[in-house]
């Protein structure tokens, strides 16, 4: 604990904590988005990297209680049927996430900011085809996976094109929340053994990642109770208006850093 509070004084411990219980509330809503609220939302009073090696583990353990609602059935029918886009997309993961000490991630996330919430706006708008009007094909899983990867590698945010893919293919709500919790699960563990590569997560950053689990988890539980209540129709709706808003997020830290 001493160590922690070196690199951050109580009163941006307790705004970490903050931000950790919303992400965790948006997750247990929408099945995603933890990742870019806890960058987006923990860089505006810590570095990028400290962010970045803040969100690891939370994301872990978050998207594992995910898979685990569902049973281990479903979870490995889930993974069959994602396996390209698995394979594919943490092999870039791992590589990209080696990058990150050399790269800066402004550009990065500029570019995944345009295309999340282009997409988002457009389906909103109406004039996107209905949902289940794409379907899912190996050139599309390696395509969206490929892109998914690196950008969560260089970011540790995977899940906007993940949820967006989804979202076009029309996905139930149940399938939906289950295939985002074991393609982020998996990608967050290749994640974490990334960044211990890279230096990102060491023992200096990872106390912040595990204090961060509880708030985090406690938010989810709440935000799983949310979502219940909601029907197929109000589930995507609520996707897309979080996606438009991490997307105006990204496009905000892309800019102006």
């Amino acid at each position: 604990m001493d160590m922690l509070l070196q690199i951050l004084p109580p009163d941006l411990l307790l705004a970490a904590f903050a931000v950790a219980l919303l992400a965790g509330v948006v997750k247990g809503i929408v099945g995603f988005a933890m990742p870019m609220i806890l960058l987006s939302g923990l860089s505006m009073f810590m570095s990028p990297e400290l962010a970045l090696a803040a969100l690891l583990l939370p994301t872990v353990v978050t998207n594992g209680m995910q898979i685990l609602r569902h049973g281990l059935r479903a979870v490995w029918q889930v993974t069959v049927r994602f396996r390209i886009f698995l394979m594919v997309g943490g092999a870039m993961l791992f590589g990209a996430a080696q990058l990150v000490p050399q790269l800066p991630v402004q550009l990065f996330l500029l570019a995944l900011g345009v295309v999340v919430t282009g997409f988002a706006l457009w389906q909103l708008s109406g004039l996107a085809p209905a949902p289940g009007a794409w379907q899912q094909s190996r050139k599309l899983d390696i395509t969206v996976g490929a892109f998914a990867g690196f950008v969560g590698g260089i970011s540790g945010i995977w899940g906007p094109p993940t949820v967006a893919y989804l979202t076009a293919m029309g996905t139930e709500k149940r399938a939906q929340m289950l295939a985002q919790g074991v393609i982020y699960g998996l990608g967050a563990v290749l994640l974490v053994i990334g960044h211990l590569r890279s230096g990102i997560l060491n023992a200096q950053t990872l106390p912040l990642s595990v204090l961060l689990v509880v708030p985090a988890i406690a938010g989810m539980m709440l935000g799983g109770r949310i979502s219940d209540r909601f029907d197929q129709a109000t589930f995507r709706r609520v996707t897309l208006i979080v996606m438009t808003l991490g997307g105006l997020n990204l496009l905000r830290r892309g800019i102006f850093g």
